[in-house]
């Protein structure tokens, strides 16, 4: 047997010439982005308002309150009609944003439920916010005293127990008649309904508060 190593073989490369590119890519065309009146294709959209006969002199009181970020800041178009009874809200030519027109919507009727102007005008600021709306009768079927005192467990002595709620939770809350309205983020605003609804079936106010000392404790090491 031979110990000699085998021949390695040689391979010599020659460098391949650049082939002409046969077929070149055009420009990529640049287009300006499209205004909001333009992606409507020019049509200007309206929204409505229904204003209920117990918001008129609050809504009479605070009407430069009210127009003055939606007219100046979005740069929408505001009326009240008298006839029809709305606040009607419509798109200009300068409008920055076509989704303006429904958050100056959402405010409007925030402050028609009974939210106050510098609460509802974060509905403006901040996209992540947005009204939820049940009643009593929802979570529980309950008439006349019965009723009466679910209503006061929810606001508590001078309205201790609401505001507790809504410091605990971050959101805002409107107690009217038998109809709630919580005004605030997703995560907030269950953890407020959770809360009422415990004071509806019956929960007394010093296992909601101890919940909502846990609940807000939990939240505070998330963020």
């Amino acid at each position: 047997m031979s110990t000699q190593a085998p021949a390695t073989m040689e391979i010599e490369t020659v460098p391949s010439e650049p082939k002409p590119e046969s077929n070149p890519l055009p420009p990529k065309p640049k287009f300006e982005p499209l205004k909001a009146h333009e992606m409507s294709d020019g049509r200007v959209q309206f929204r409505k308002v229904s204003v209920p006969p117990h918001r008129y002199s609050p809504l009479k009181k605070y009407w430069m309150d009210i127009y003055t970020p939606v007219y100046e800041q979005m740069k929408i178009d505001i009326r009240m009609n008298l006839k029809a009874r709305k606040v009607e809200l419509k798109t200009r030519q300068d409008t920055p944003d076509i989704s303006n027109l429904q958050k100056c919507a959402d405010f409007v009727q925030a402050f028609m439920l009974g939210f106050d102007v510098p609460d509802a005008i974060a509905l403006l600021r901040l996209d992540e916010l947005y009204v939820e709306s049940f009643e009593i009768k929802d979570v529980k079927t309950l008439r006349g005293e019965h009723l009466s005192r679910a209503i006061g467990r929810l606001s508590g002595k001078g309205g201790k127990t609401k505001f507790a709620i809504e410091n605990a939770t971050k959101t805002r809350i409107v107690i009217a008649d038998t109809k709630i309205h919580i005004l605030g983020s997703f995560a907030n605003i269950k953890i407020a309904r959770d809360s009422l609804c415990s004071l509806i079936l019956g929960s007394p106010a010093g296992k909601v508060y101890s919940k909502l000392r846990q609940v807000s404790a939990r939240l505070a090491e998330r963020f």
